[in-house]
């Protein structure tokens, strides 16, 4: 493996905050992800959320319902564990550009009014896990001292 991508790659100087920062939001779109592969904790399904994507434009919706969760579950689990966090968190940080611009800006900054201001959030607080890095306490870490 090119040891200068690695390091770029796994490269942190984040210690417990990077973690404090991970692990809830890994968390959260671990679960909005769910909601939208399998239906857990309230959610449609792919089916659901595929259809409703169509309904709102975008195309085709089952697969971009597949795109949204798979980044949101898959990346959010990556994000707790510290595991490609910088590559996880970019993708998650596209996934809420795309809601932000596709749902949710029309509807001026408030969640109240299913604003942007939750995907703001948290494409903030991916975006800063992506410049940062995960962290000393982070399988990313690990790998980086095996190197």
């Amino acid at each position: 493996m090119n040891t200068q991508f690695t390091q770029a790659l796994f490269q942190s100087n984040g210690g417990f905050a990077a973690l404090v920062l991970r692990v809830p939001v890994g968390l959260i779109l671990a679960a909005h992800g769910a909601q939208k592969l399998f239906g857990w904790f309230g959610g449609y399904g792919l089916e659901g959320t595929g259809q409703w994507l169509t309904s709102i434009g975008l195309e085709p919706g089952y697969l971009m319902a597949l795109l949204a969760g798979g980044a949101e579950f898959f990346g959010g689990l990556a994000l707790v564990l510290g595991l490609l966090t910088r590559p996880a968190a970019l993708v998650a940080a596209f996934t809420m550009l795309v809601a932000i611009f596709s749902v949710h800006i029309s509807n001026g900054l408030f969640m109240s009014n299913n604003g942007y201001e939750y995907a703001l959030t948290l494409l903030a607080a991916t975006l800063a896990l992506a410049v940062q890095g995960a962290g000393r306490f982070s399988v990313d870490g690990v790998i980086r001292k095996s190197t």
